[in-house]
């Protein structure tokens, strides 16, 4: 598919206005109500497909099903089996990511030059995965007991999984819940988000096509309030892995206390990014800006909260106001787009509300500060990439998560109040430093309290690194040889020989 000209909904293969049912047992069925929705290209407001609502029923269904499979014959697949499996859909995954990554920019948004840059990424993460589905071994631990009783342990699948998504990265979160489930032998129930459903269905699709039996993969779109909901306090779920916002989060800890069922939580952040005097400026600059800009600042861990030394606040804020003003926003489909729209009204609103804010607390807009109406761009839920100076601690924009690209820039001259000012906030997901001093970095590095420190770079990720948060950004960790170990449950076998 080549990408020289905007794609438009009906010149995709899958986003093509068609009707899309869920996946549940293997089979492509509409939701027992009858019930469905549409989702559309939040660029130009144009229908890409009407997709199966799922709720509570179909839910039921899904696990079922997910159950039987647990139970049946996924239970004797072999790790190599499984690994296999990985590989297979990796391949399917590669073959198709041209049209993957184009739903995720019809879907969401998302420019075309982001989606497609992350092929190594999702690649990497599935045959990451499937090599770990191969390195799962318990230990044989010597204990004190008098005789000889032999002990050691062994690590099984915690079971059925229900995964629920948001709608910022729907390839990637996608392949975050499944990757791990099928490595470990759990079996998986997936939940996207409203908004963005199309990729989620497609990778069902190839599942299949790589030959999971049926039940091991299950897609069911939906709301939050009904499916997501259902899912998350189902009796026969044994796991619910969330990425998301900390109120969803609050709301499945609560509905997980039915059957006490395992819990990881990726949520949201209101990350620090520091700039000090002595950082190579002409790097930081671009980096800071792109640390909030790349996807809109629909991105959890995005350096929302920008500290920068007082000696060179004007002039480096003043830099990054002029990099957003020459930041190319449109259709996520146009190959020099930079900045794509917003997912949705309901996102829209909520930014531009805090634009509002912003500039009622007192905050000045060095760029942007509104929406973006021109010609085409009034179709779509576009918003100026904004860059706040002036801003105080105690103002809202720097205190809560706005999920749109919007800088909050703070002044700092003191190091020790610079650790504490940085980590007064409920969220701990990212953090970002800027210097050419590495005792700096690395004691920062030590003191922030975040799940990622990234010292002069801004979001870098790769699937040996784990990912996750701290205090209200959740818990658990993505990516890496801990997050396997959020699938699985450590049993103790004692023998006395």
């Amino acid at each position: 598919m080549g990408l020289m000209q905007p794609i438009s909904a009906t010149a995709h293969p899958y986003a093509n206005g068609s009707y899309k049912q869920m996946l549940i047992d293997g089979k492509w069925q509409d939701a027992q109500s009858g019930k469905k929705f549409e989702t559309h290209n939040p660029a130009t407001g144009e229908l890409l497909a009407t997709v199966a609502e799922g709720d509570a029923g179909d839910i039921d269904l899904a696990v079922a099903a997910a159950r039987r499979a647990f139970e049946g014959p996924w239970s004797k697949a072999k790790p190599y089996e499984r690994q296999a499996l990985l590989l297979k859909f990796a391949e399917l995954v590669e073959k198709h990511f041209d049209e993957l990554a184009m739903l995720d920019t019809l879907d969401m948004g998302a420019p075309v030059m982001r989606t497609f840059a992350g092929k190594q990424r999702i690649l990497g993460m599935l045959r990451f995965y499937a090599g770990q589905a191969t390195l799962i071994y318990g230990e044989t631990i010597e204990n004190s007991l008098p005789g000889e009783i032999f002990s050691y342990t062994l690590k099984e699948p915690v079971g059925v999984v229900g995964a629920i998504i948001p709608w910022n990265s729907p390839l990637s979160a996608s392949i975050w819940k499944i990757g791990p489930a099928i490595a470990t032998g759990c079996t998986i129930v997936l939940k996207p988000a409203e908004e963005a459903p199309l990729t989620s269905l497609r990778l069902g699709e190839l599942a299949l096509e790589a030959g999971f039996p049926a039940g091991v993969v299950n897609v069911v779109p939906g709301y939050g309030e009904t499916a997501g909901a259902a899912l998350a306090s189902h009796m026969d779920v044994n796991k619910v892995a969330f990425t998301g916002s900390h109120f969803t989060g609050q709301s499945i800890i609560r509905a997980s206390a039915g059957n006490l069922k395992r819990v990881s939580l990726e949520l949201g952040g209101k990350s620090p990014n520091i700039v000090f005097s002595d950082a190579d400026l002409d790097a930081a600059v671009p980096g800071a800006a792109m640390a909030v800009f790349a996807n809109s600042g629909q991105i959890c861990s995005a350096g929302t909260r920008l500290f920068v030394e007082k000696k060179i606040y004007d002039e480096f804020v003043g830099r990054v106001a002029e990099f957003a003003k020459k930041l190319k926003v449109g259709n996520g489909a146009n190959p020099d787009t930079q900045l794509g729209p917003l997912v949705s009204k309901e996102q829209f609103d909520r930014v531009t509300g805090y634009l509002t804010t912003g500039s009622g607390e007192g905050a000045k807009a060095l760029s942007g500060g509104g929406r973006l109406t021109d010609g085409e761009l009034s179709k779509g839920f576009f918003v100026q990439p904004t860059v706040f100076a002036n801003v105080q601690d105690n103002m809202k924009i720097a205190q809560e998560e706005i999920f749109g690209p919007v800088i909050s820039a703070i002044s700092f001259t003191d190091m020790d109040e610079l650790v504490q000012r940085a980590n007064n906030t409920t969220f701990g997901l990212g953090s970002g430093v800027w210097t050419r001093d590495v005792s700096k970095a690395h004691r920062l590095a030590k003191s922030l309290q975040a799940g990622s420190v990234w010292i002069n770079c801004y979001q870098a990720m790769d699937p040996a690194v784990p990912f996750g948060g701290y205090k209200m950004s959740g818990y658990g960790r993505e990516s890496g040889v801990h997050h396997i170990d959020e699938y699985l449950n450590i049993k103790a076998v004692w023998i006395n020989t």
